[in-house]
């Protein structure tokens, strides 16, 4: 499984169940390595979603506590252990663990962040208020960081997209 999220210079990701900011190669990237393949995401991060819906073109998860939760075209879970009774199901279908995208929001990043294998993260050289934070993998002996894409830079922000990989 793969993490994937934009971050500040803190991992911050968020504030007020927000973005900190919307980046349009961030969101190419993020684009072209979830299409077609599973995302997981908790159920305020599928509220920030066009109108709360699934995002196409993608199996839609959603890692929430509320047993009630039914979202139209997305598979609702409430626990690690029913999360991995859908994954089994889908890779019976062809998927592999290599197809699934951990996309937050926080909680949700921290409970999975253990399963996961590799982590691509845009990292934004910018301090931002925020409430919500992405697992802070440069902290970790277990991950390294194996790609580091040169600096680019939207209007006055200045980011790089990385790639880790747990050892």
């Amino acid at each position: 499984m793969n993490l994937i999220g934009a971050v500040d210079r803190n991992w911050a990701i968020g504030k007020d169940n927000k973005l900190l900011v919307s980046i349009p190669n961030d969101m190419k990237l993020f684009r072209e390595l979830t299409l077609n393949k599973i995302i997981v995401t908790g159920r305020k991060t599928m509220d920030t979603f066009q109108n709360g819906k699934p995002l196409m073109n993608r199996i839609n998860i959603v890692l929430s506590e509320n047993k009630q939760l039914d979202i139209k075209d997305a598979k609702v879970v409430n626990s690690i252990e029913q999360l991995f009774e859908v994954l089994e199901e889908l890779y019976k279908e062809g998927y592999t663990s290599e197809d699934v995208f951990v996309i937050g929001g926080e909680s949700v990043y921290r409970q999975l962040e253990k399963y996961c294998d590799q982590a691509y993260v845009t990292k934004i050289d910018f301090e931002y208020d925020s409430d919500s934070y992405f697992p802070n993998l440069d902290e970790k002996k277990d991950w390294n960081l194996i790609e580091h894409s040169d600096e680019q830079t939207y209007f006055d922000l200045d980011y790089s997209f990385l790639k880790y990989k747990r050892v």
